[in-house]
């Protein structure tokens, strides 16, 4: 009696077992579906990371540029700040000649024409340095202006 009873026991058991088994599997399976979900948010945060990493450097970038480009003003404006020094140097030296000339009056008259076209070219240069100081200034506006559409 008990031998027939252990016989319709064991599938019933081995049923049982294979329940419980395919029960662990199962588990294991949603293990593996976690930690994949956890490796995929890992990967978003390194992803997010690299973004913000890739945004600071362009932003280190931008500066460099704007420091270029104030660095460039600042070297045309001496460049300017030397020519009217040496255009200075160069009337100072004129008056001087005028002075020792000025007991030949017979050069007083091609001296005066020199001076209007020496005065004429002076002119014209001031007009052309101011162009290009306005010129510049209009690009770096222009410039500034671009910065400002890139960041927004």
């Amino acid at each position: 009696l008990r031998e027939s009873e252990r016989k319709r026991e064991r599938p019933v058991e081995r049923e049982r077992e294979k329940e419980r088994e395919r029960e662990r599997e199962r588990e294991r399976e949603r293990e593996r579906e976690r930690e994949r979900e956890r490796e995929r948010e890992r990967e978003r945060e390194r992803e997010g990371e690299r973004e913000r990493e890739r945004e600071r450097e362009r932003e280190r970038e931008r500066e460099r540029e704007r420091e270029r480009e104030r660095d460039q003003l600042r070297a045309s404006e001496r460049e300017r700040v030397q020519l009217r020094e040496r255009e200075r140097e160069r009337e100072r030296e004129r008056k001087r000649k005028r002075e020792r000339k000025r007991e030949r009056p017979v050069e007083r008259e091609s001296e005066r024409e020199s001076d209007q076209l020496r005065e004429r070219v002076k002119r014209e240069s001031d007009q052309l340095i101011e162009r290009e100081r306005e010129r510049e200034r209009d690009q770096l506006r222009e410039r500034e202006k671009e910065r400002e559409r890139e960041t927004s």
